[in-house]
């Protein structure tokens, strides 16, 4: 089984709890203030920055909100100064983590993930020992119960998407980093609702976990998604639909 697709359906069961979430703006306004910093505030030249517009926009955010981010960045306005930072570490069931990361204060998000990982049963990971697992894509999951496979996937590789599988009741889309936007101004111009839509880190193998590693796993990937500082977290586990089901 392909770790992204297990990997999107992951993603789609925490959607709930996701959407919860209320410092989602609060994330995407940092990653839209360090691309605005890096590449200038207009996103026609700036790639990183029409990325990071999009995944804004597909919160909901504001767009008083995004001017806002892309002025502190481009120093119109003040800000803090952010810097992104890559965390490698290991969770229960012999499973790998990373976890991406804008901070103002390494030293203090450093000992903070730290202190996450210990209290949740994981620890941190040597620079490397994990990164090499994983591959760092677009990831799209589209509802398989409301739209048809060849439809979605017409559209989709119209789009440069490099790929299309269906996961249970998620169809889980990949592609290149550049084409996150493009892919979903396609899907909307189509009418095709998106579950989740992010730049993540996508495993090249998974790690089956079961029994009370699940409910620990899940428990350590929330902790850590709750964390100001955090973008990101991905992981190599894999996690069947009926474990999945026992801790919603």
């Amino acid at each position: 089984m392909s770790g992204h697709s297990k990997w999107a359906t992951i993603k789609h069961k925490k959607g709930a709890l996701d959407a919860k979430r209320g410092n989602l703006w609060s994330k995407v306004s940092r990653e839209i203030t360090i691309a605005a910093k890096m590449g200038g505030g207009n996103p026609g030249d700036n790639p990183r920055l029409r990325l990071a517009m999009a995944k804004a926009k597909q919160a909901n955010m504001p767009s008083d909100n995004i001017e806002r981010a892309i002025k502190k960045g481009t120093g119109e306005l003040e800000g803090v100064s952010y810097e992104d930072i890559a965390y490698e570490g290991y969770a229960p069931g012999g499973t790998a983590l990373m976890i991406d990361v804008t901070s103002d204060n390494k030293n203090r998000t450093a000992a903070e993930i730290r202190s996450i990982l210990t209290k949740h049963n994981g620890n941190m990971a040597e620079k490397g020992a994990v990164a090499w697992g994983f591959d760092r894509k677009t990831l799209i999951a589209v509802d398989a119960s409301k739209y048809k496979e060849d439809d979605v996937m017409a559209v989709v590789l119209d789009a440069g998407a490099e790929d299309l599988v269906k996961e249970d009741d998620v169809y889980s889309i990949t592609g290149p980093v550049e084409v996150f936007a493009d892919l979903l101004d396609a899907l909307k111009a189509k009418n095709i609702d998106t579950v989740s839509a992010d730049v993540t880190r996508i495993p090249k193998n998974t790690v089956k976990v079961t029994g009370a590693d699940v409910a620990k796993v899940l428990k350590l990937v929330e902790a850590l998604e709750d964390h100001d500082d955090v973008q990101t977290v991905s992981g190599n586990f894999d996690i069947s639909e009926e474990d999945m089901a026992k801790i919603q």
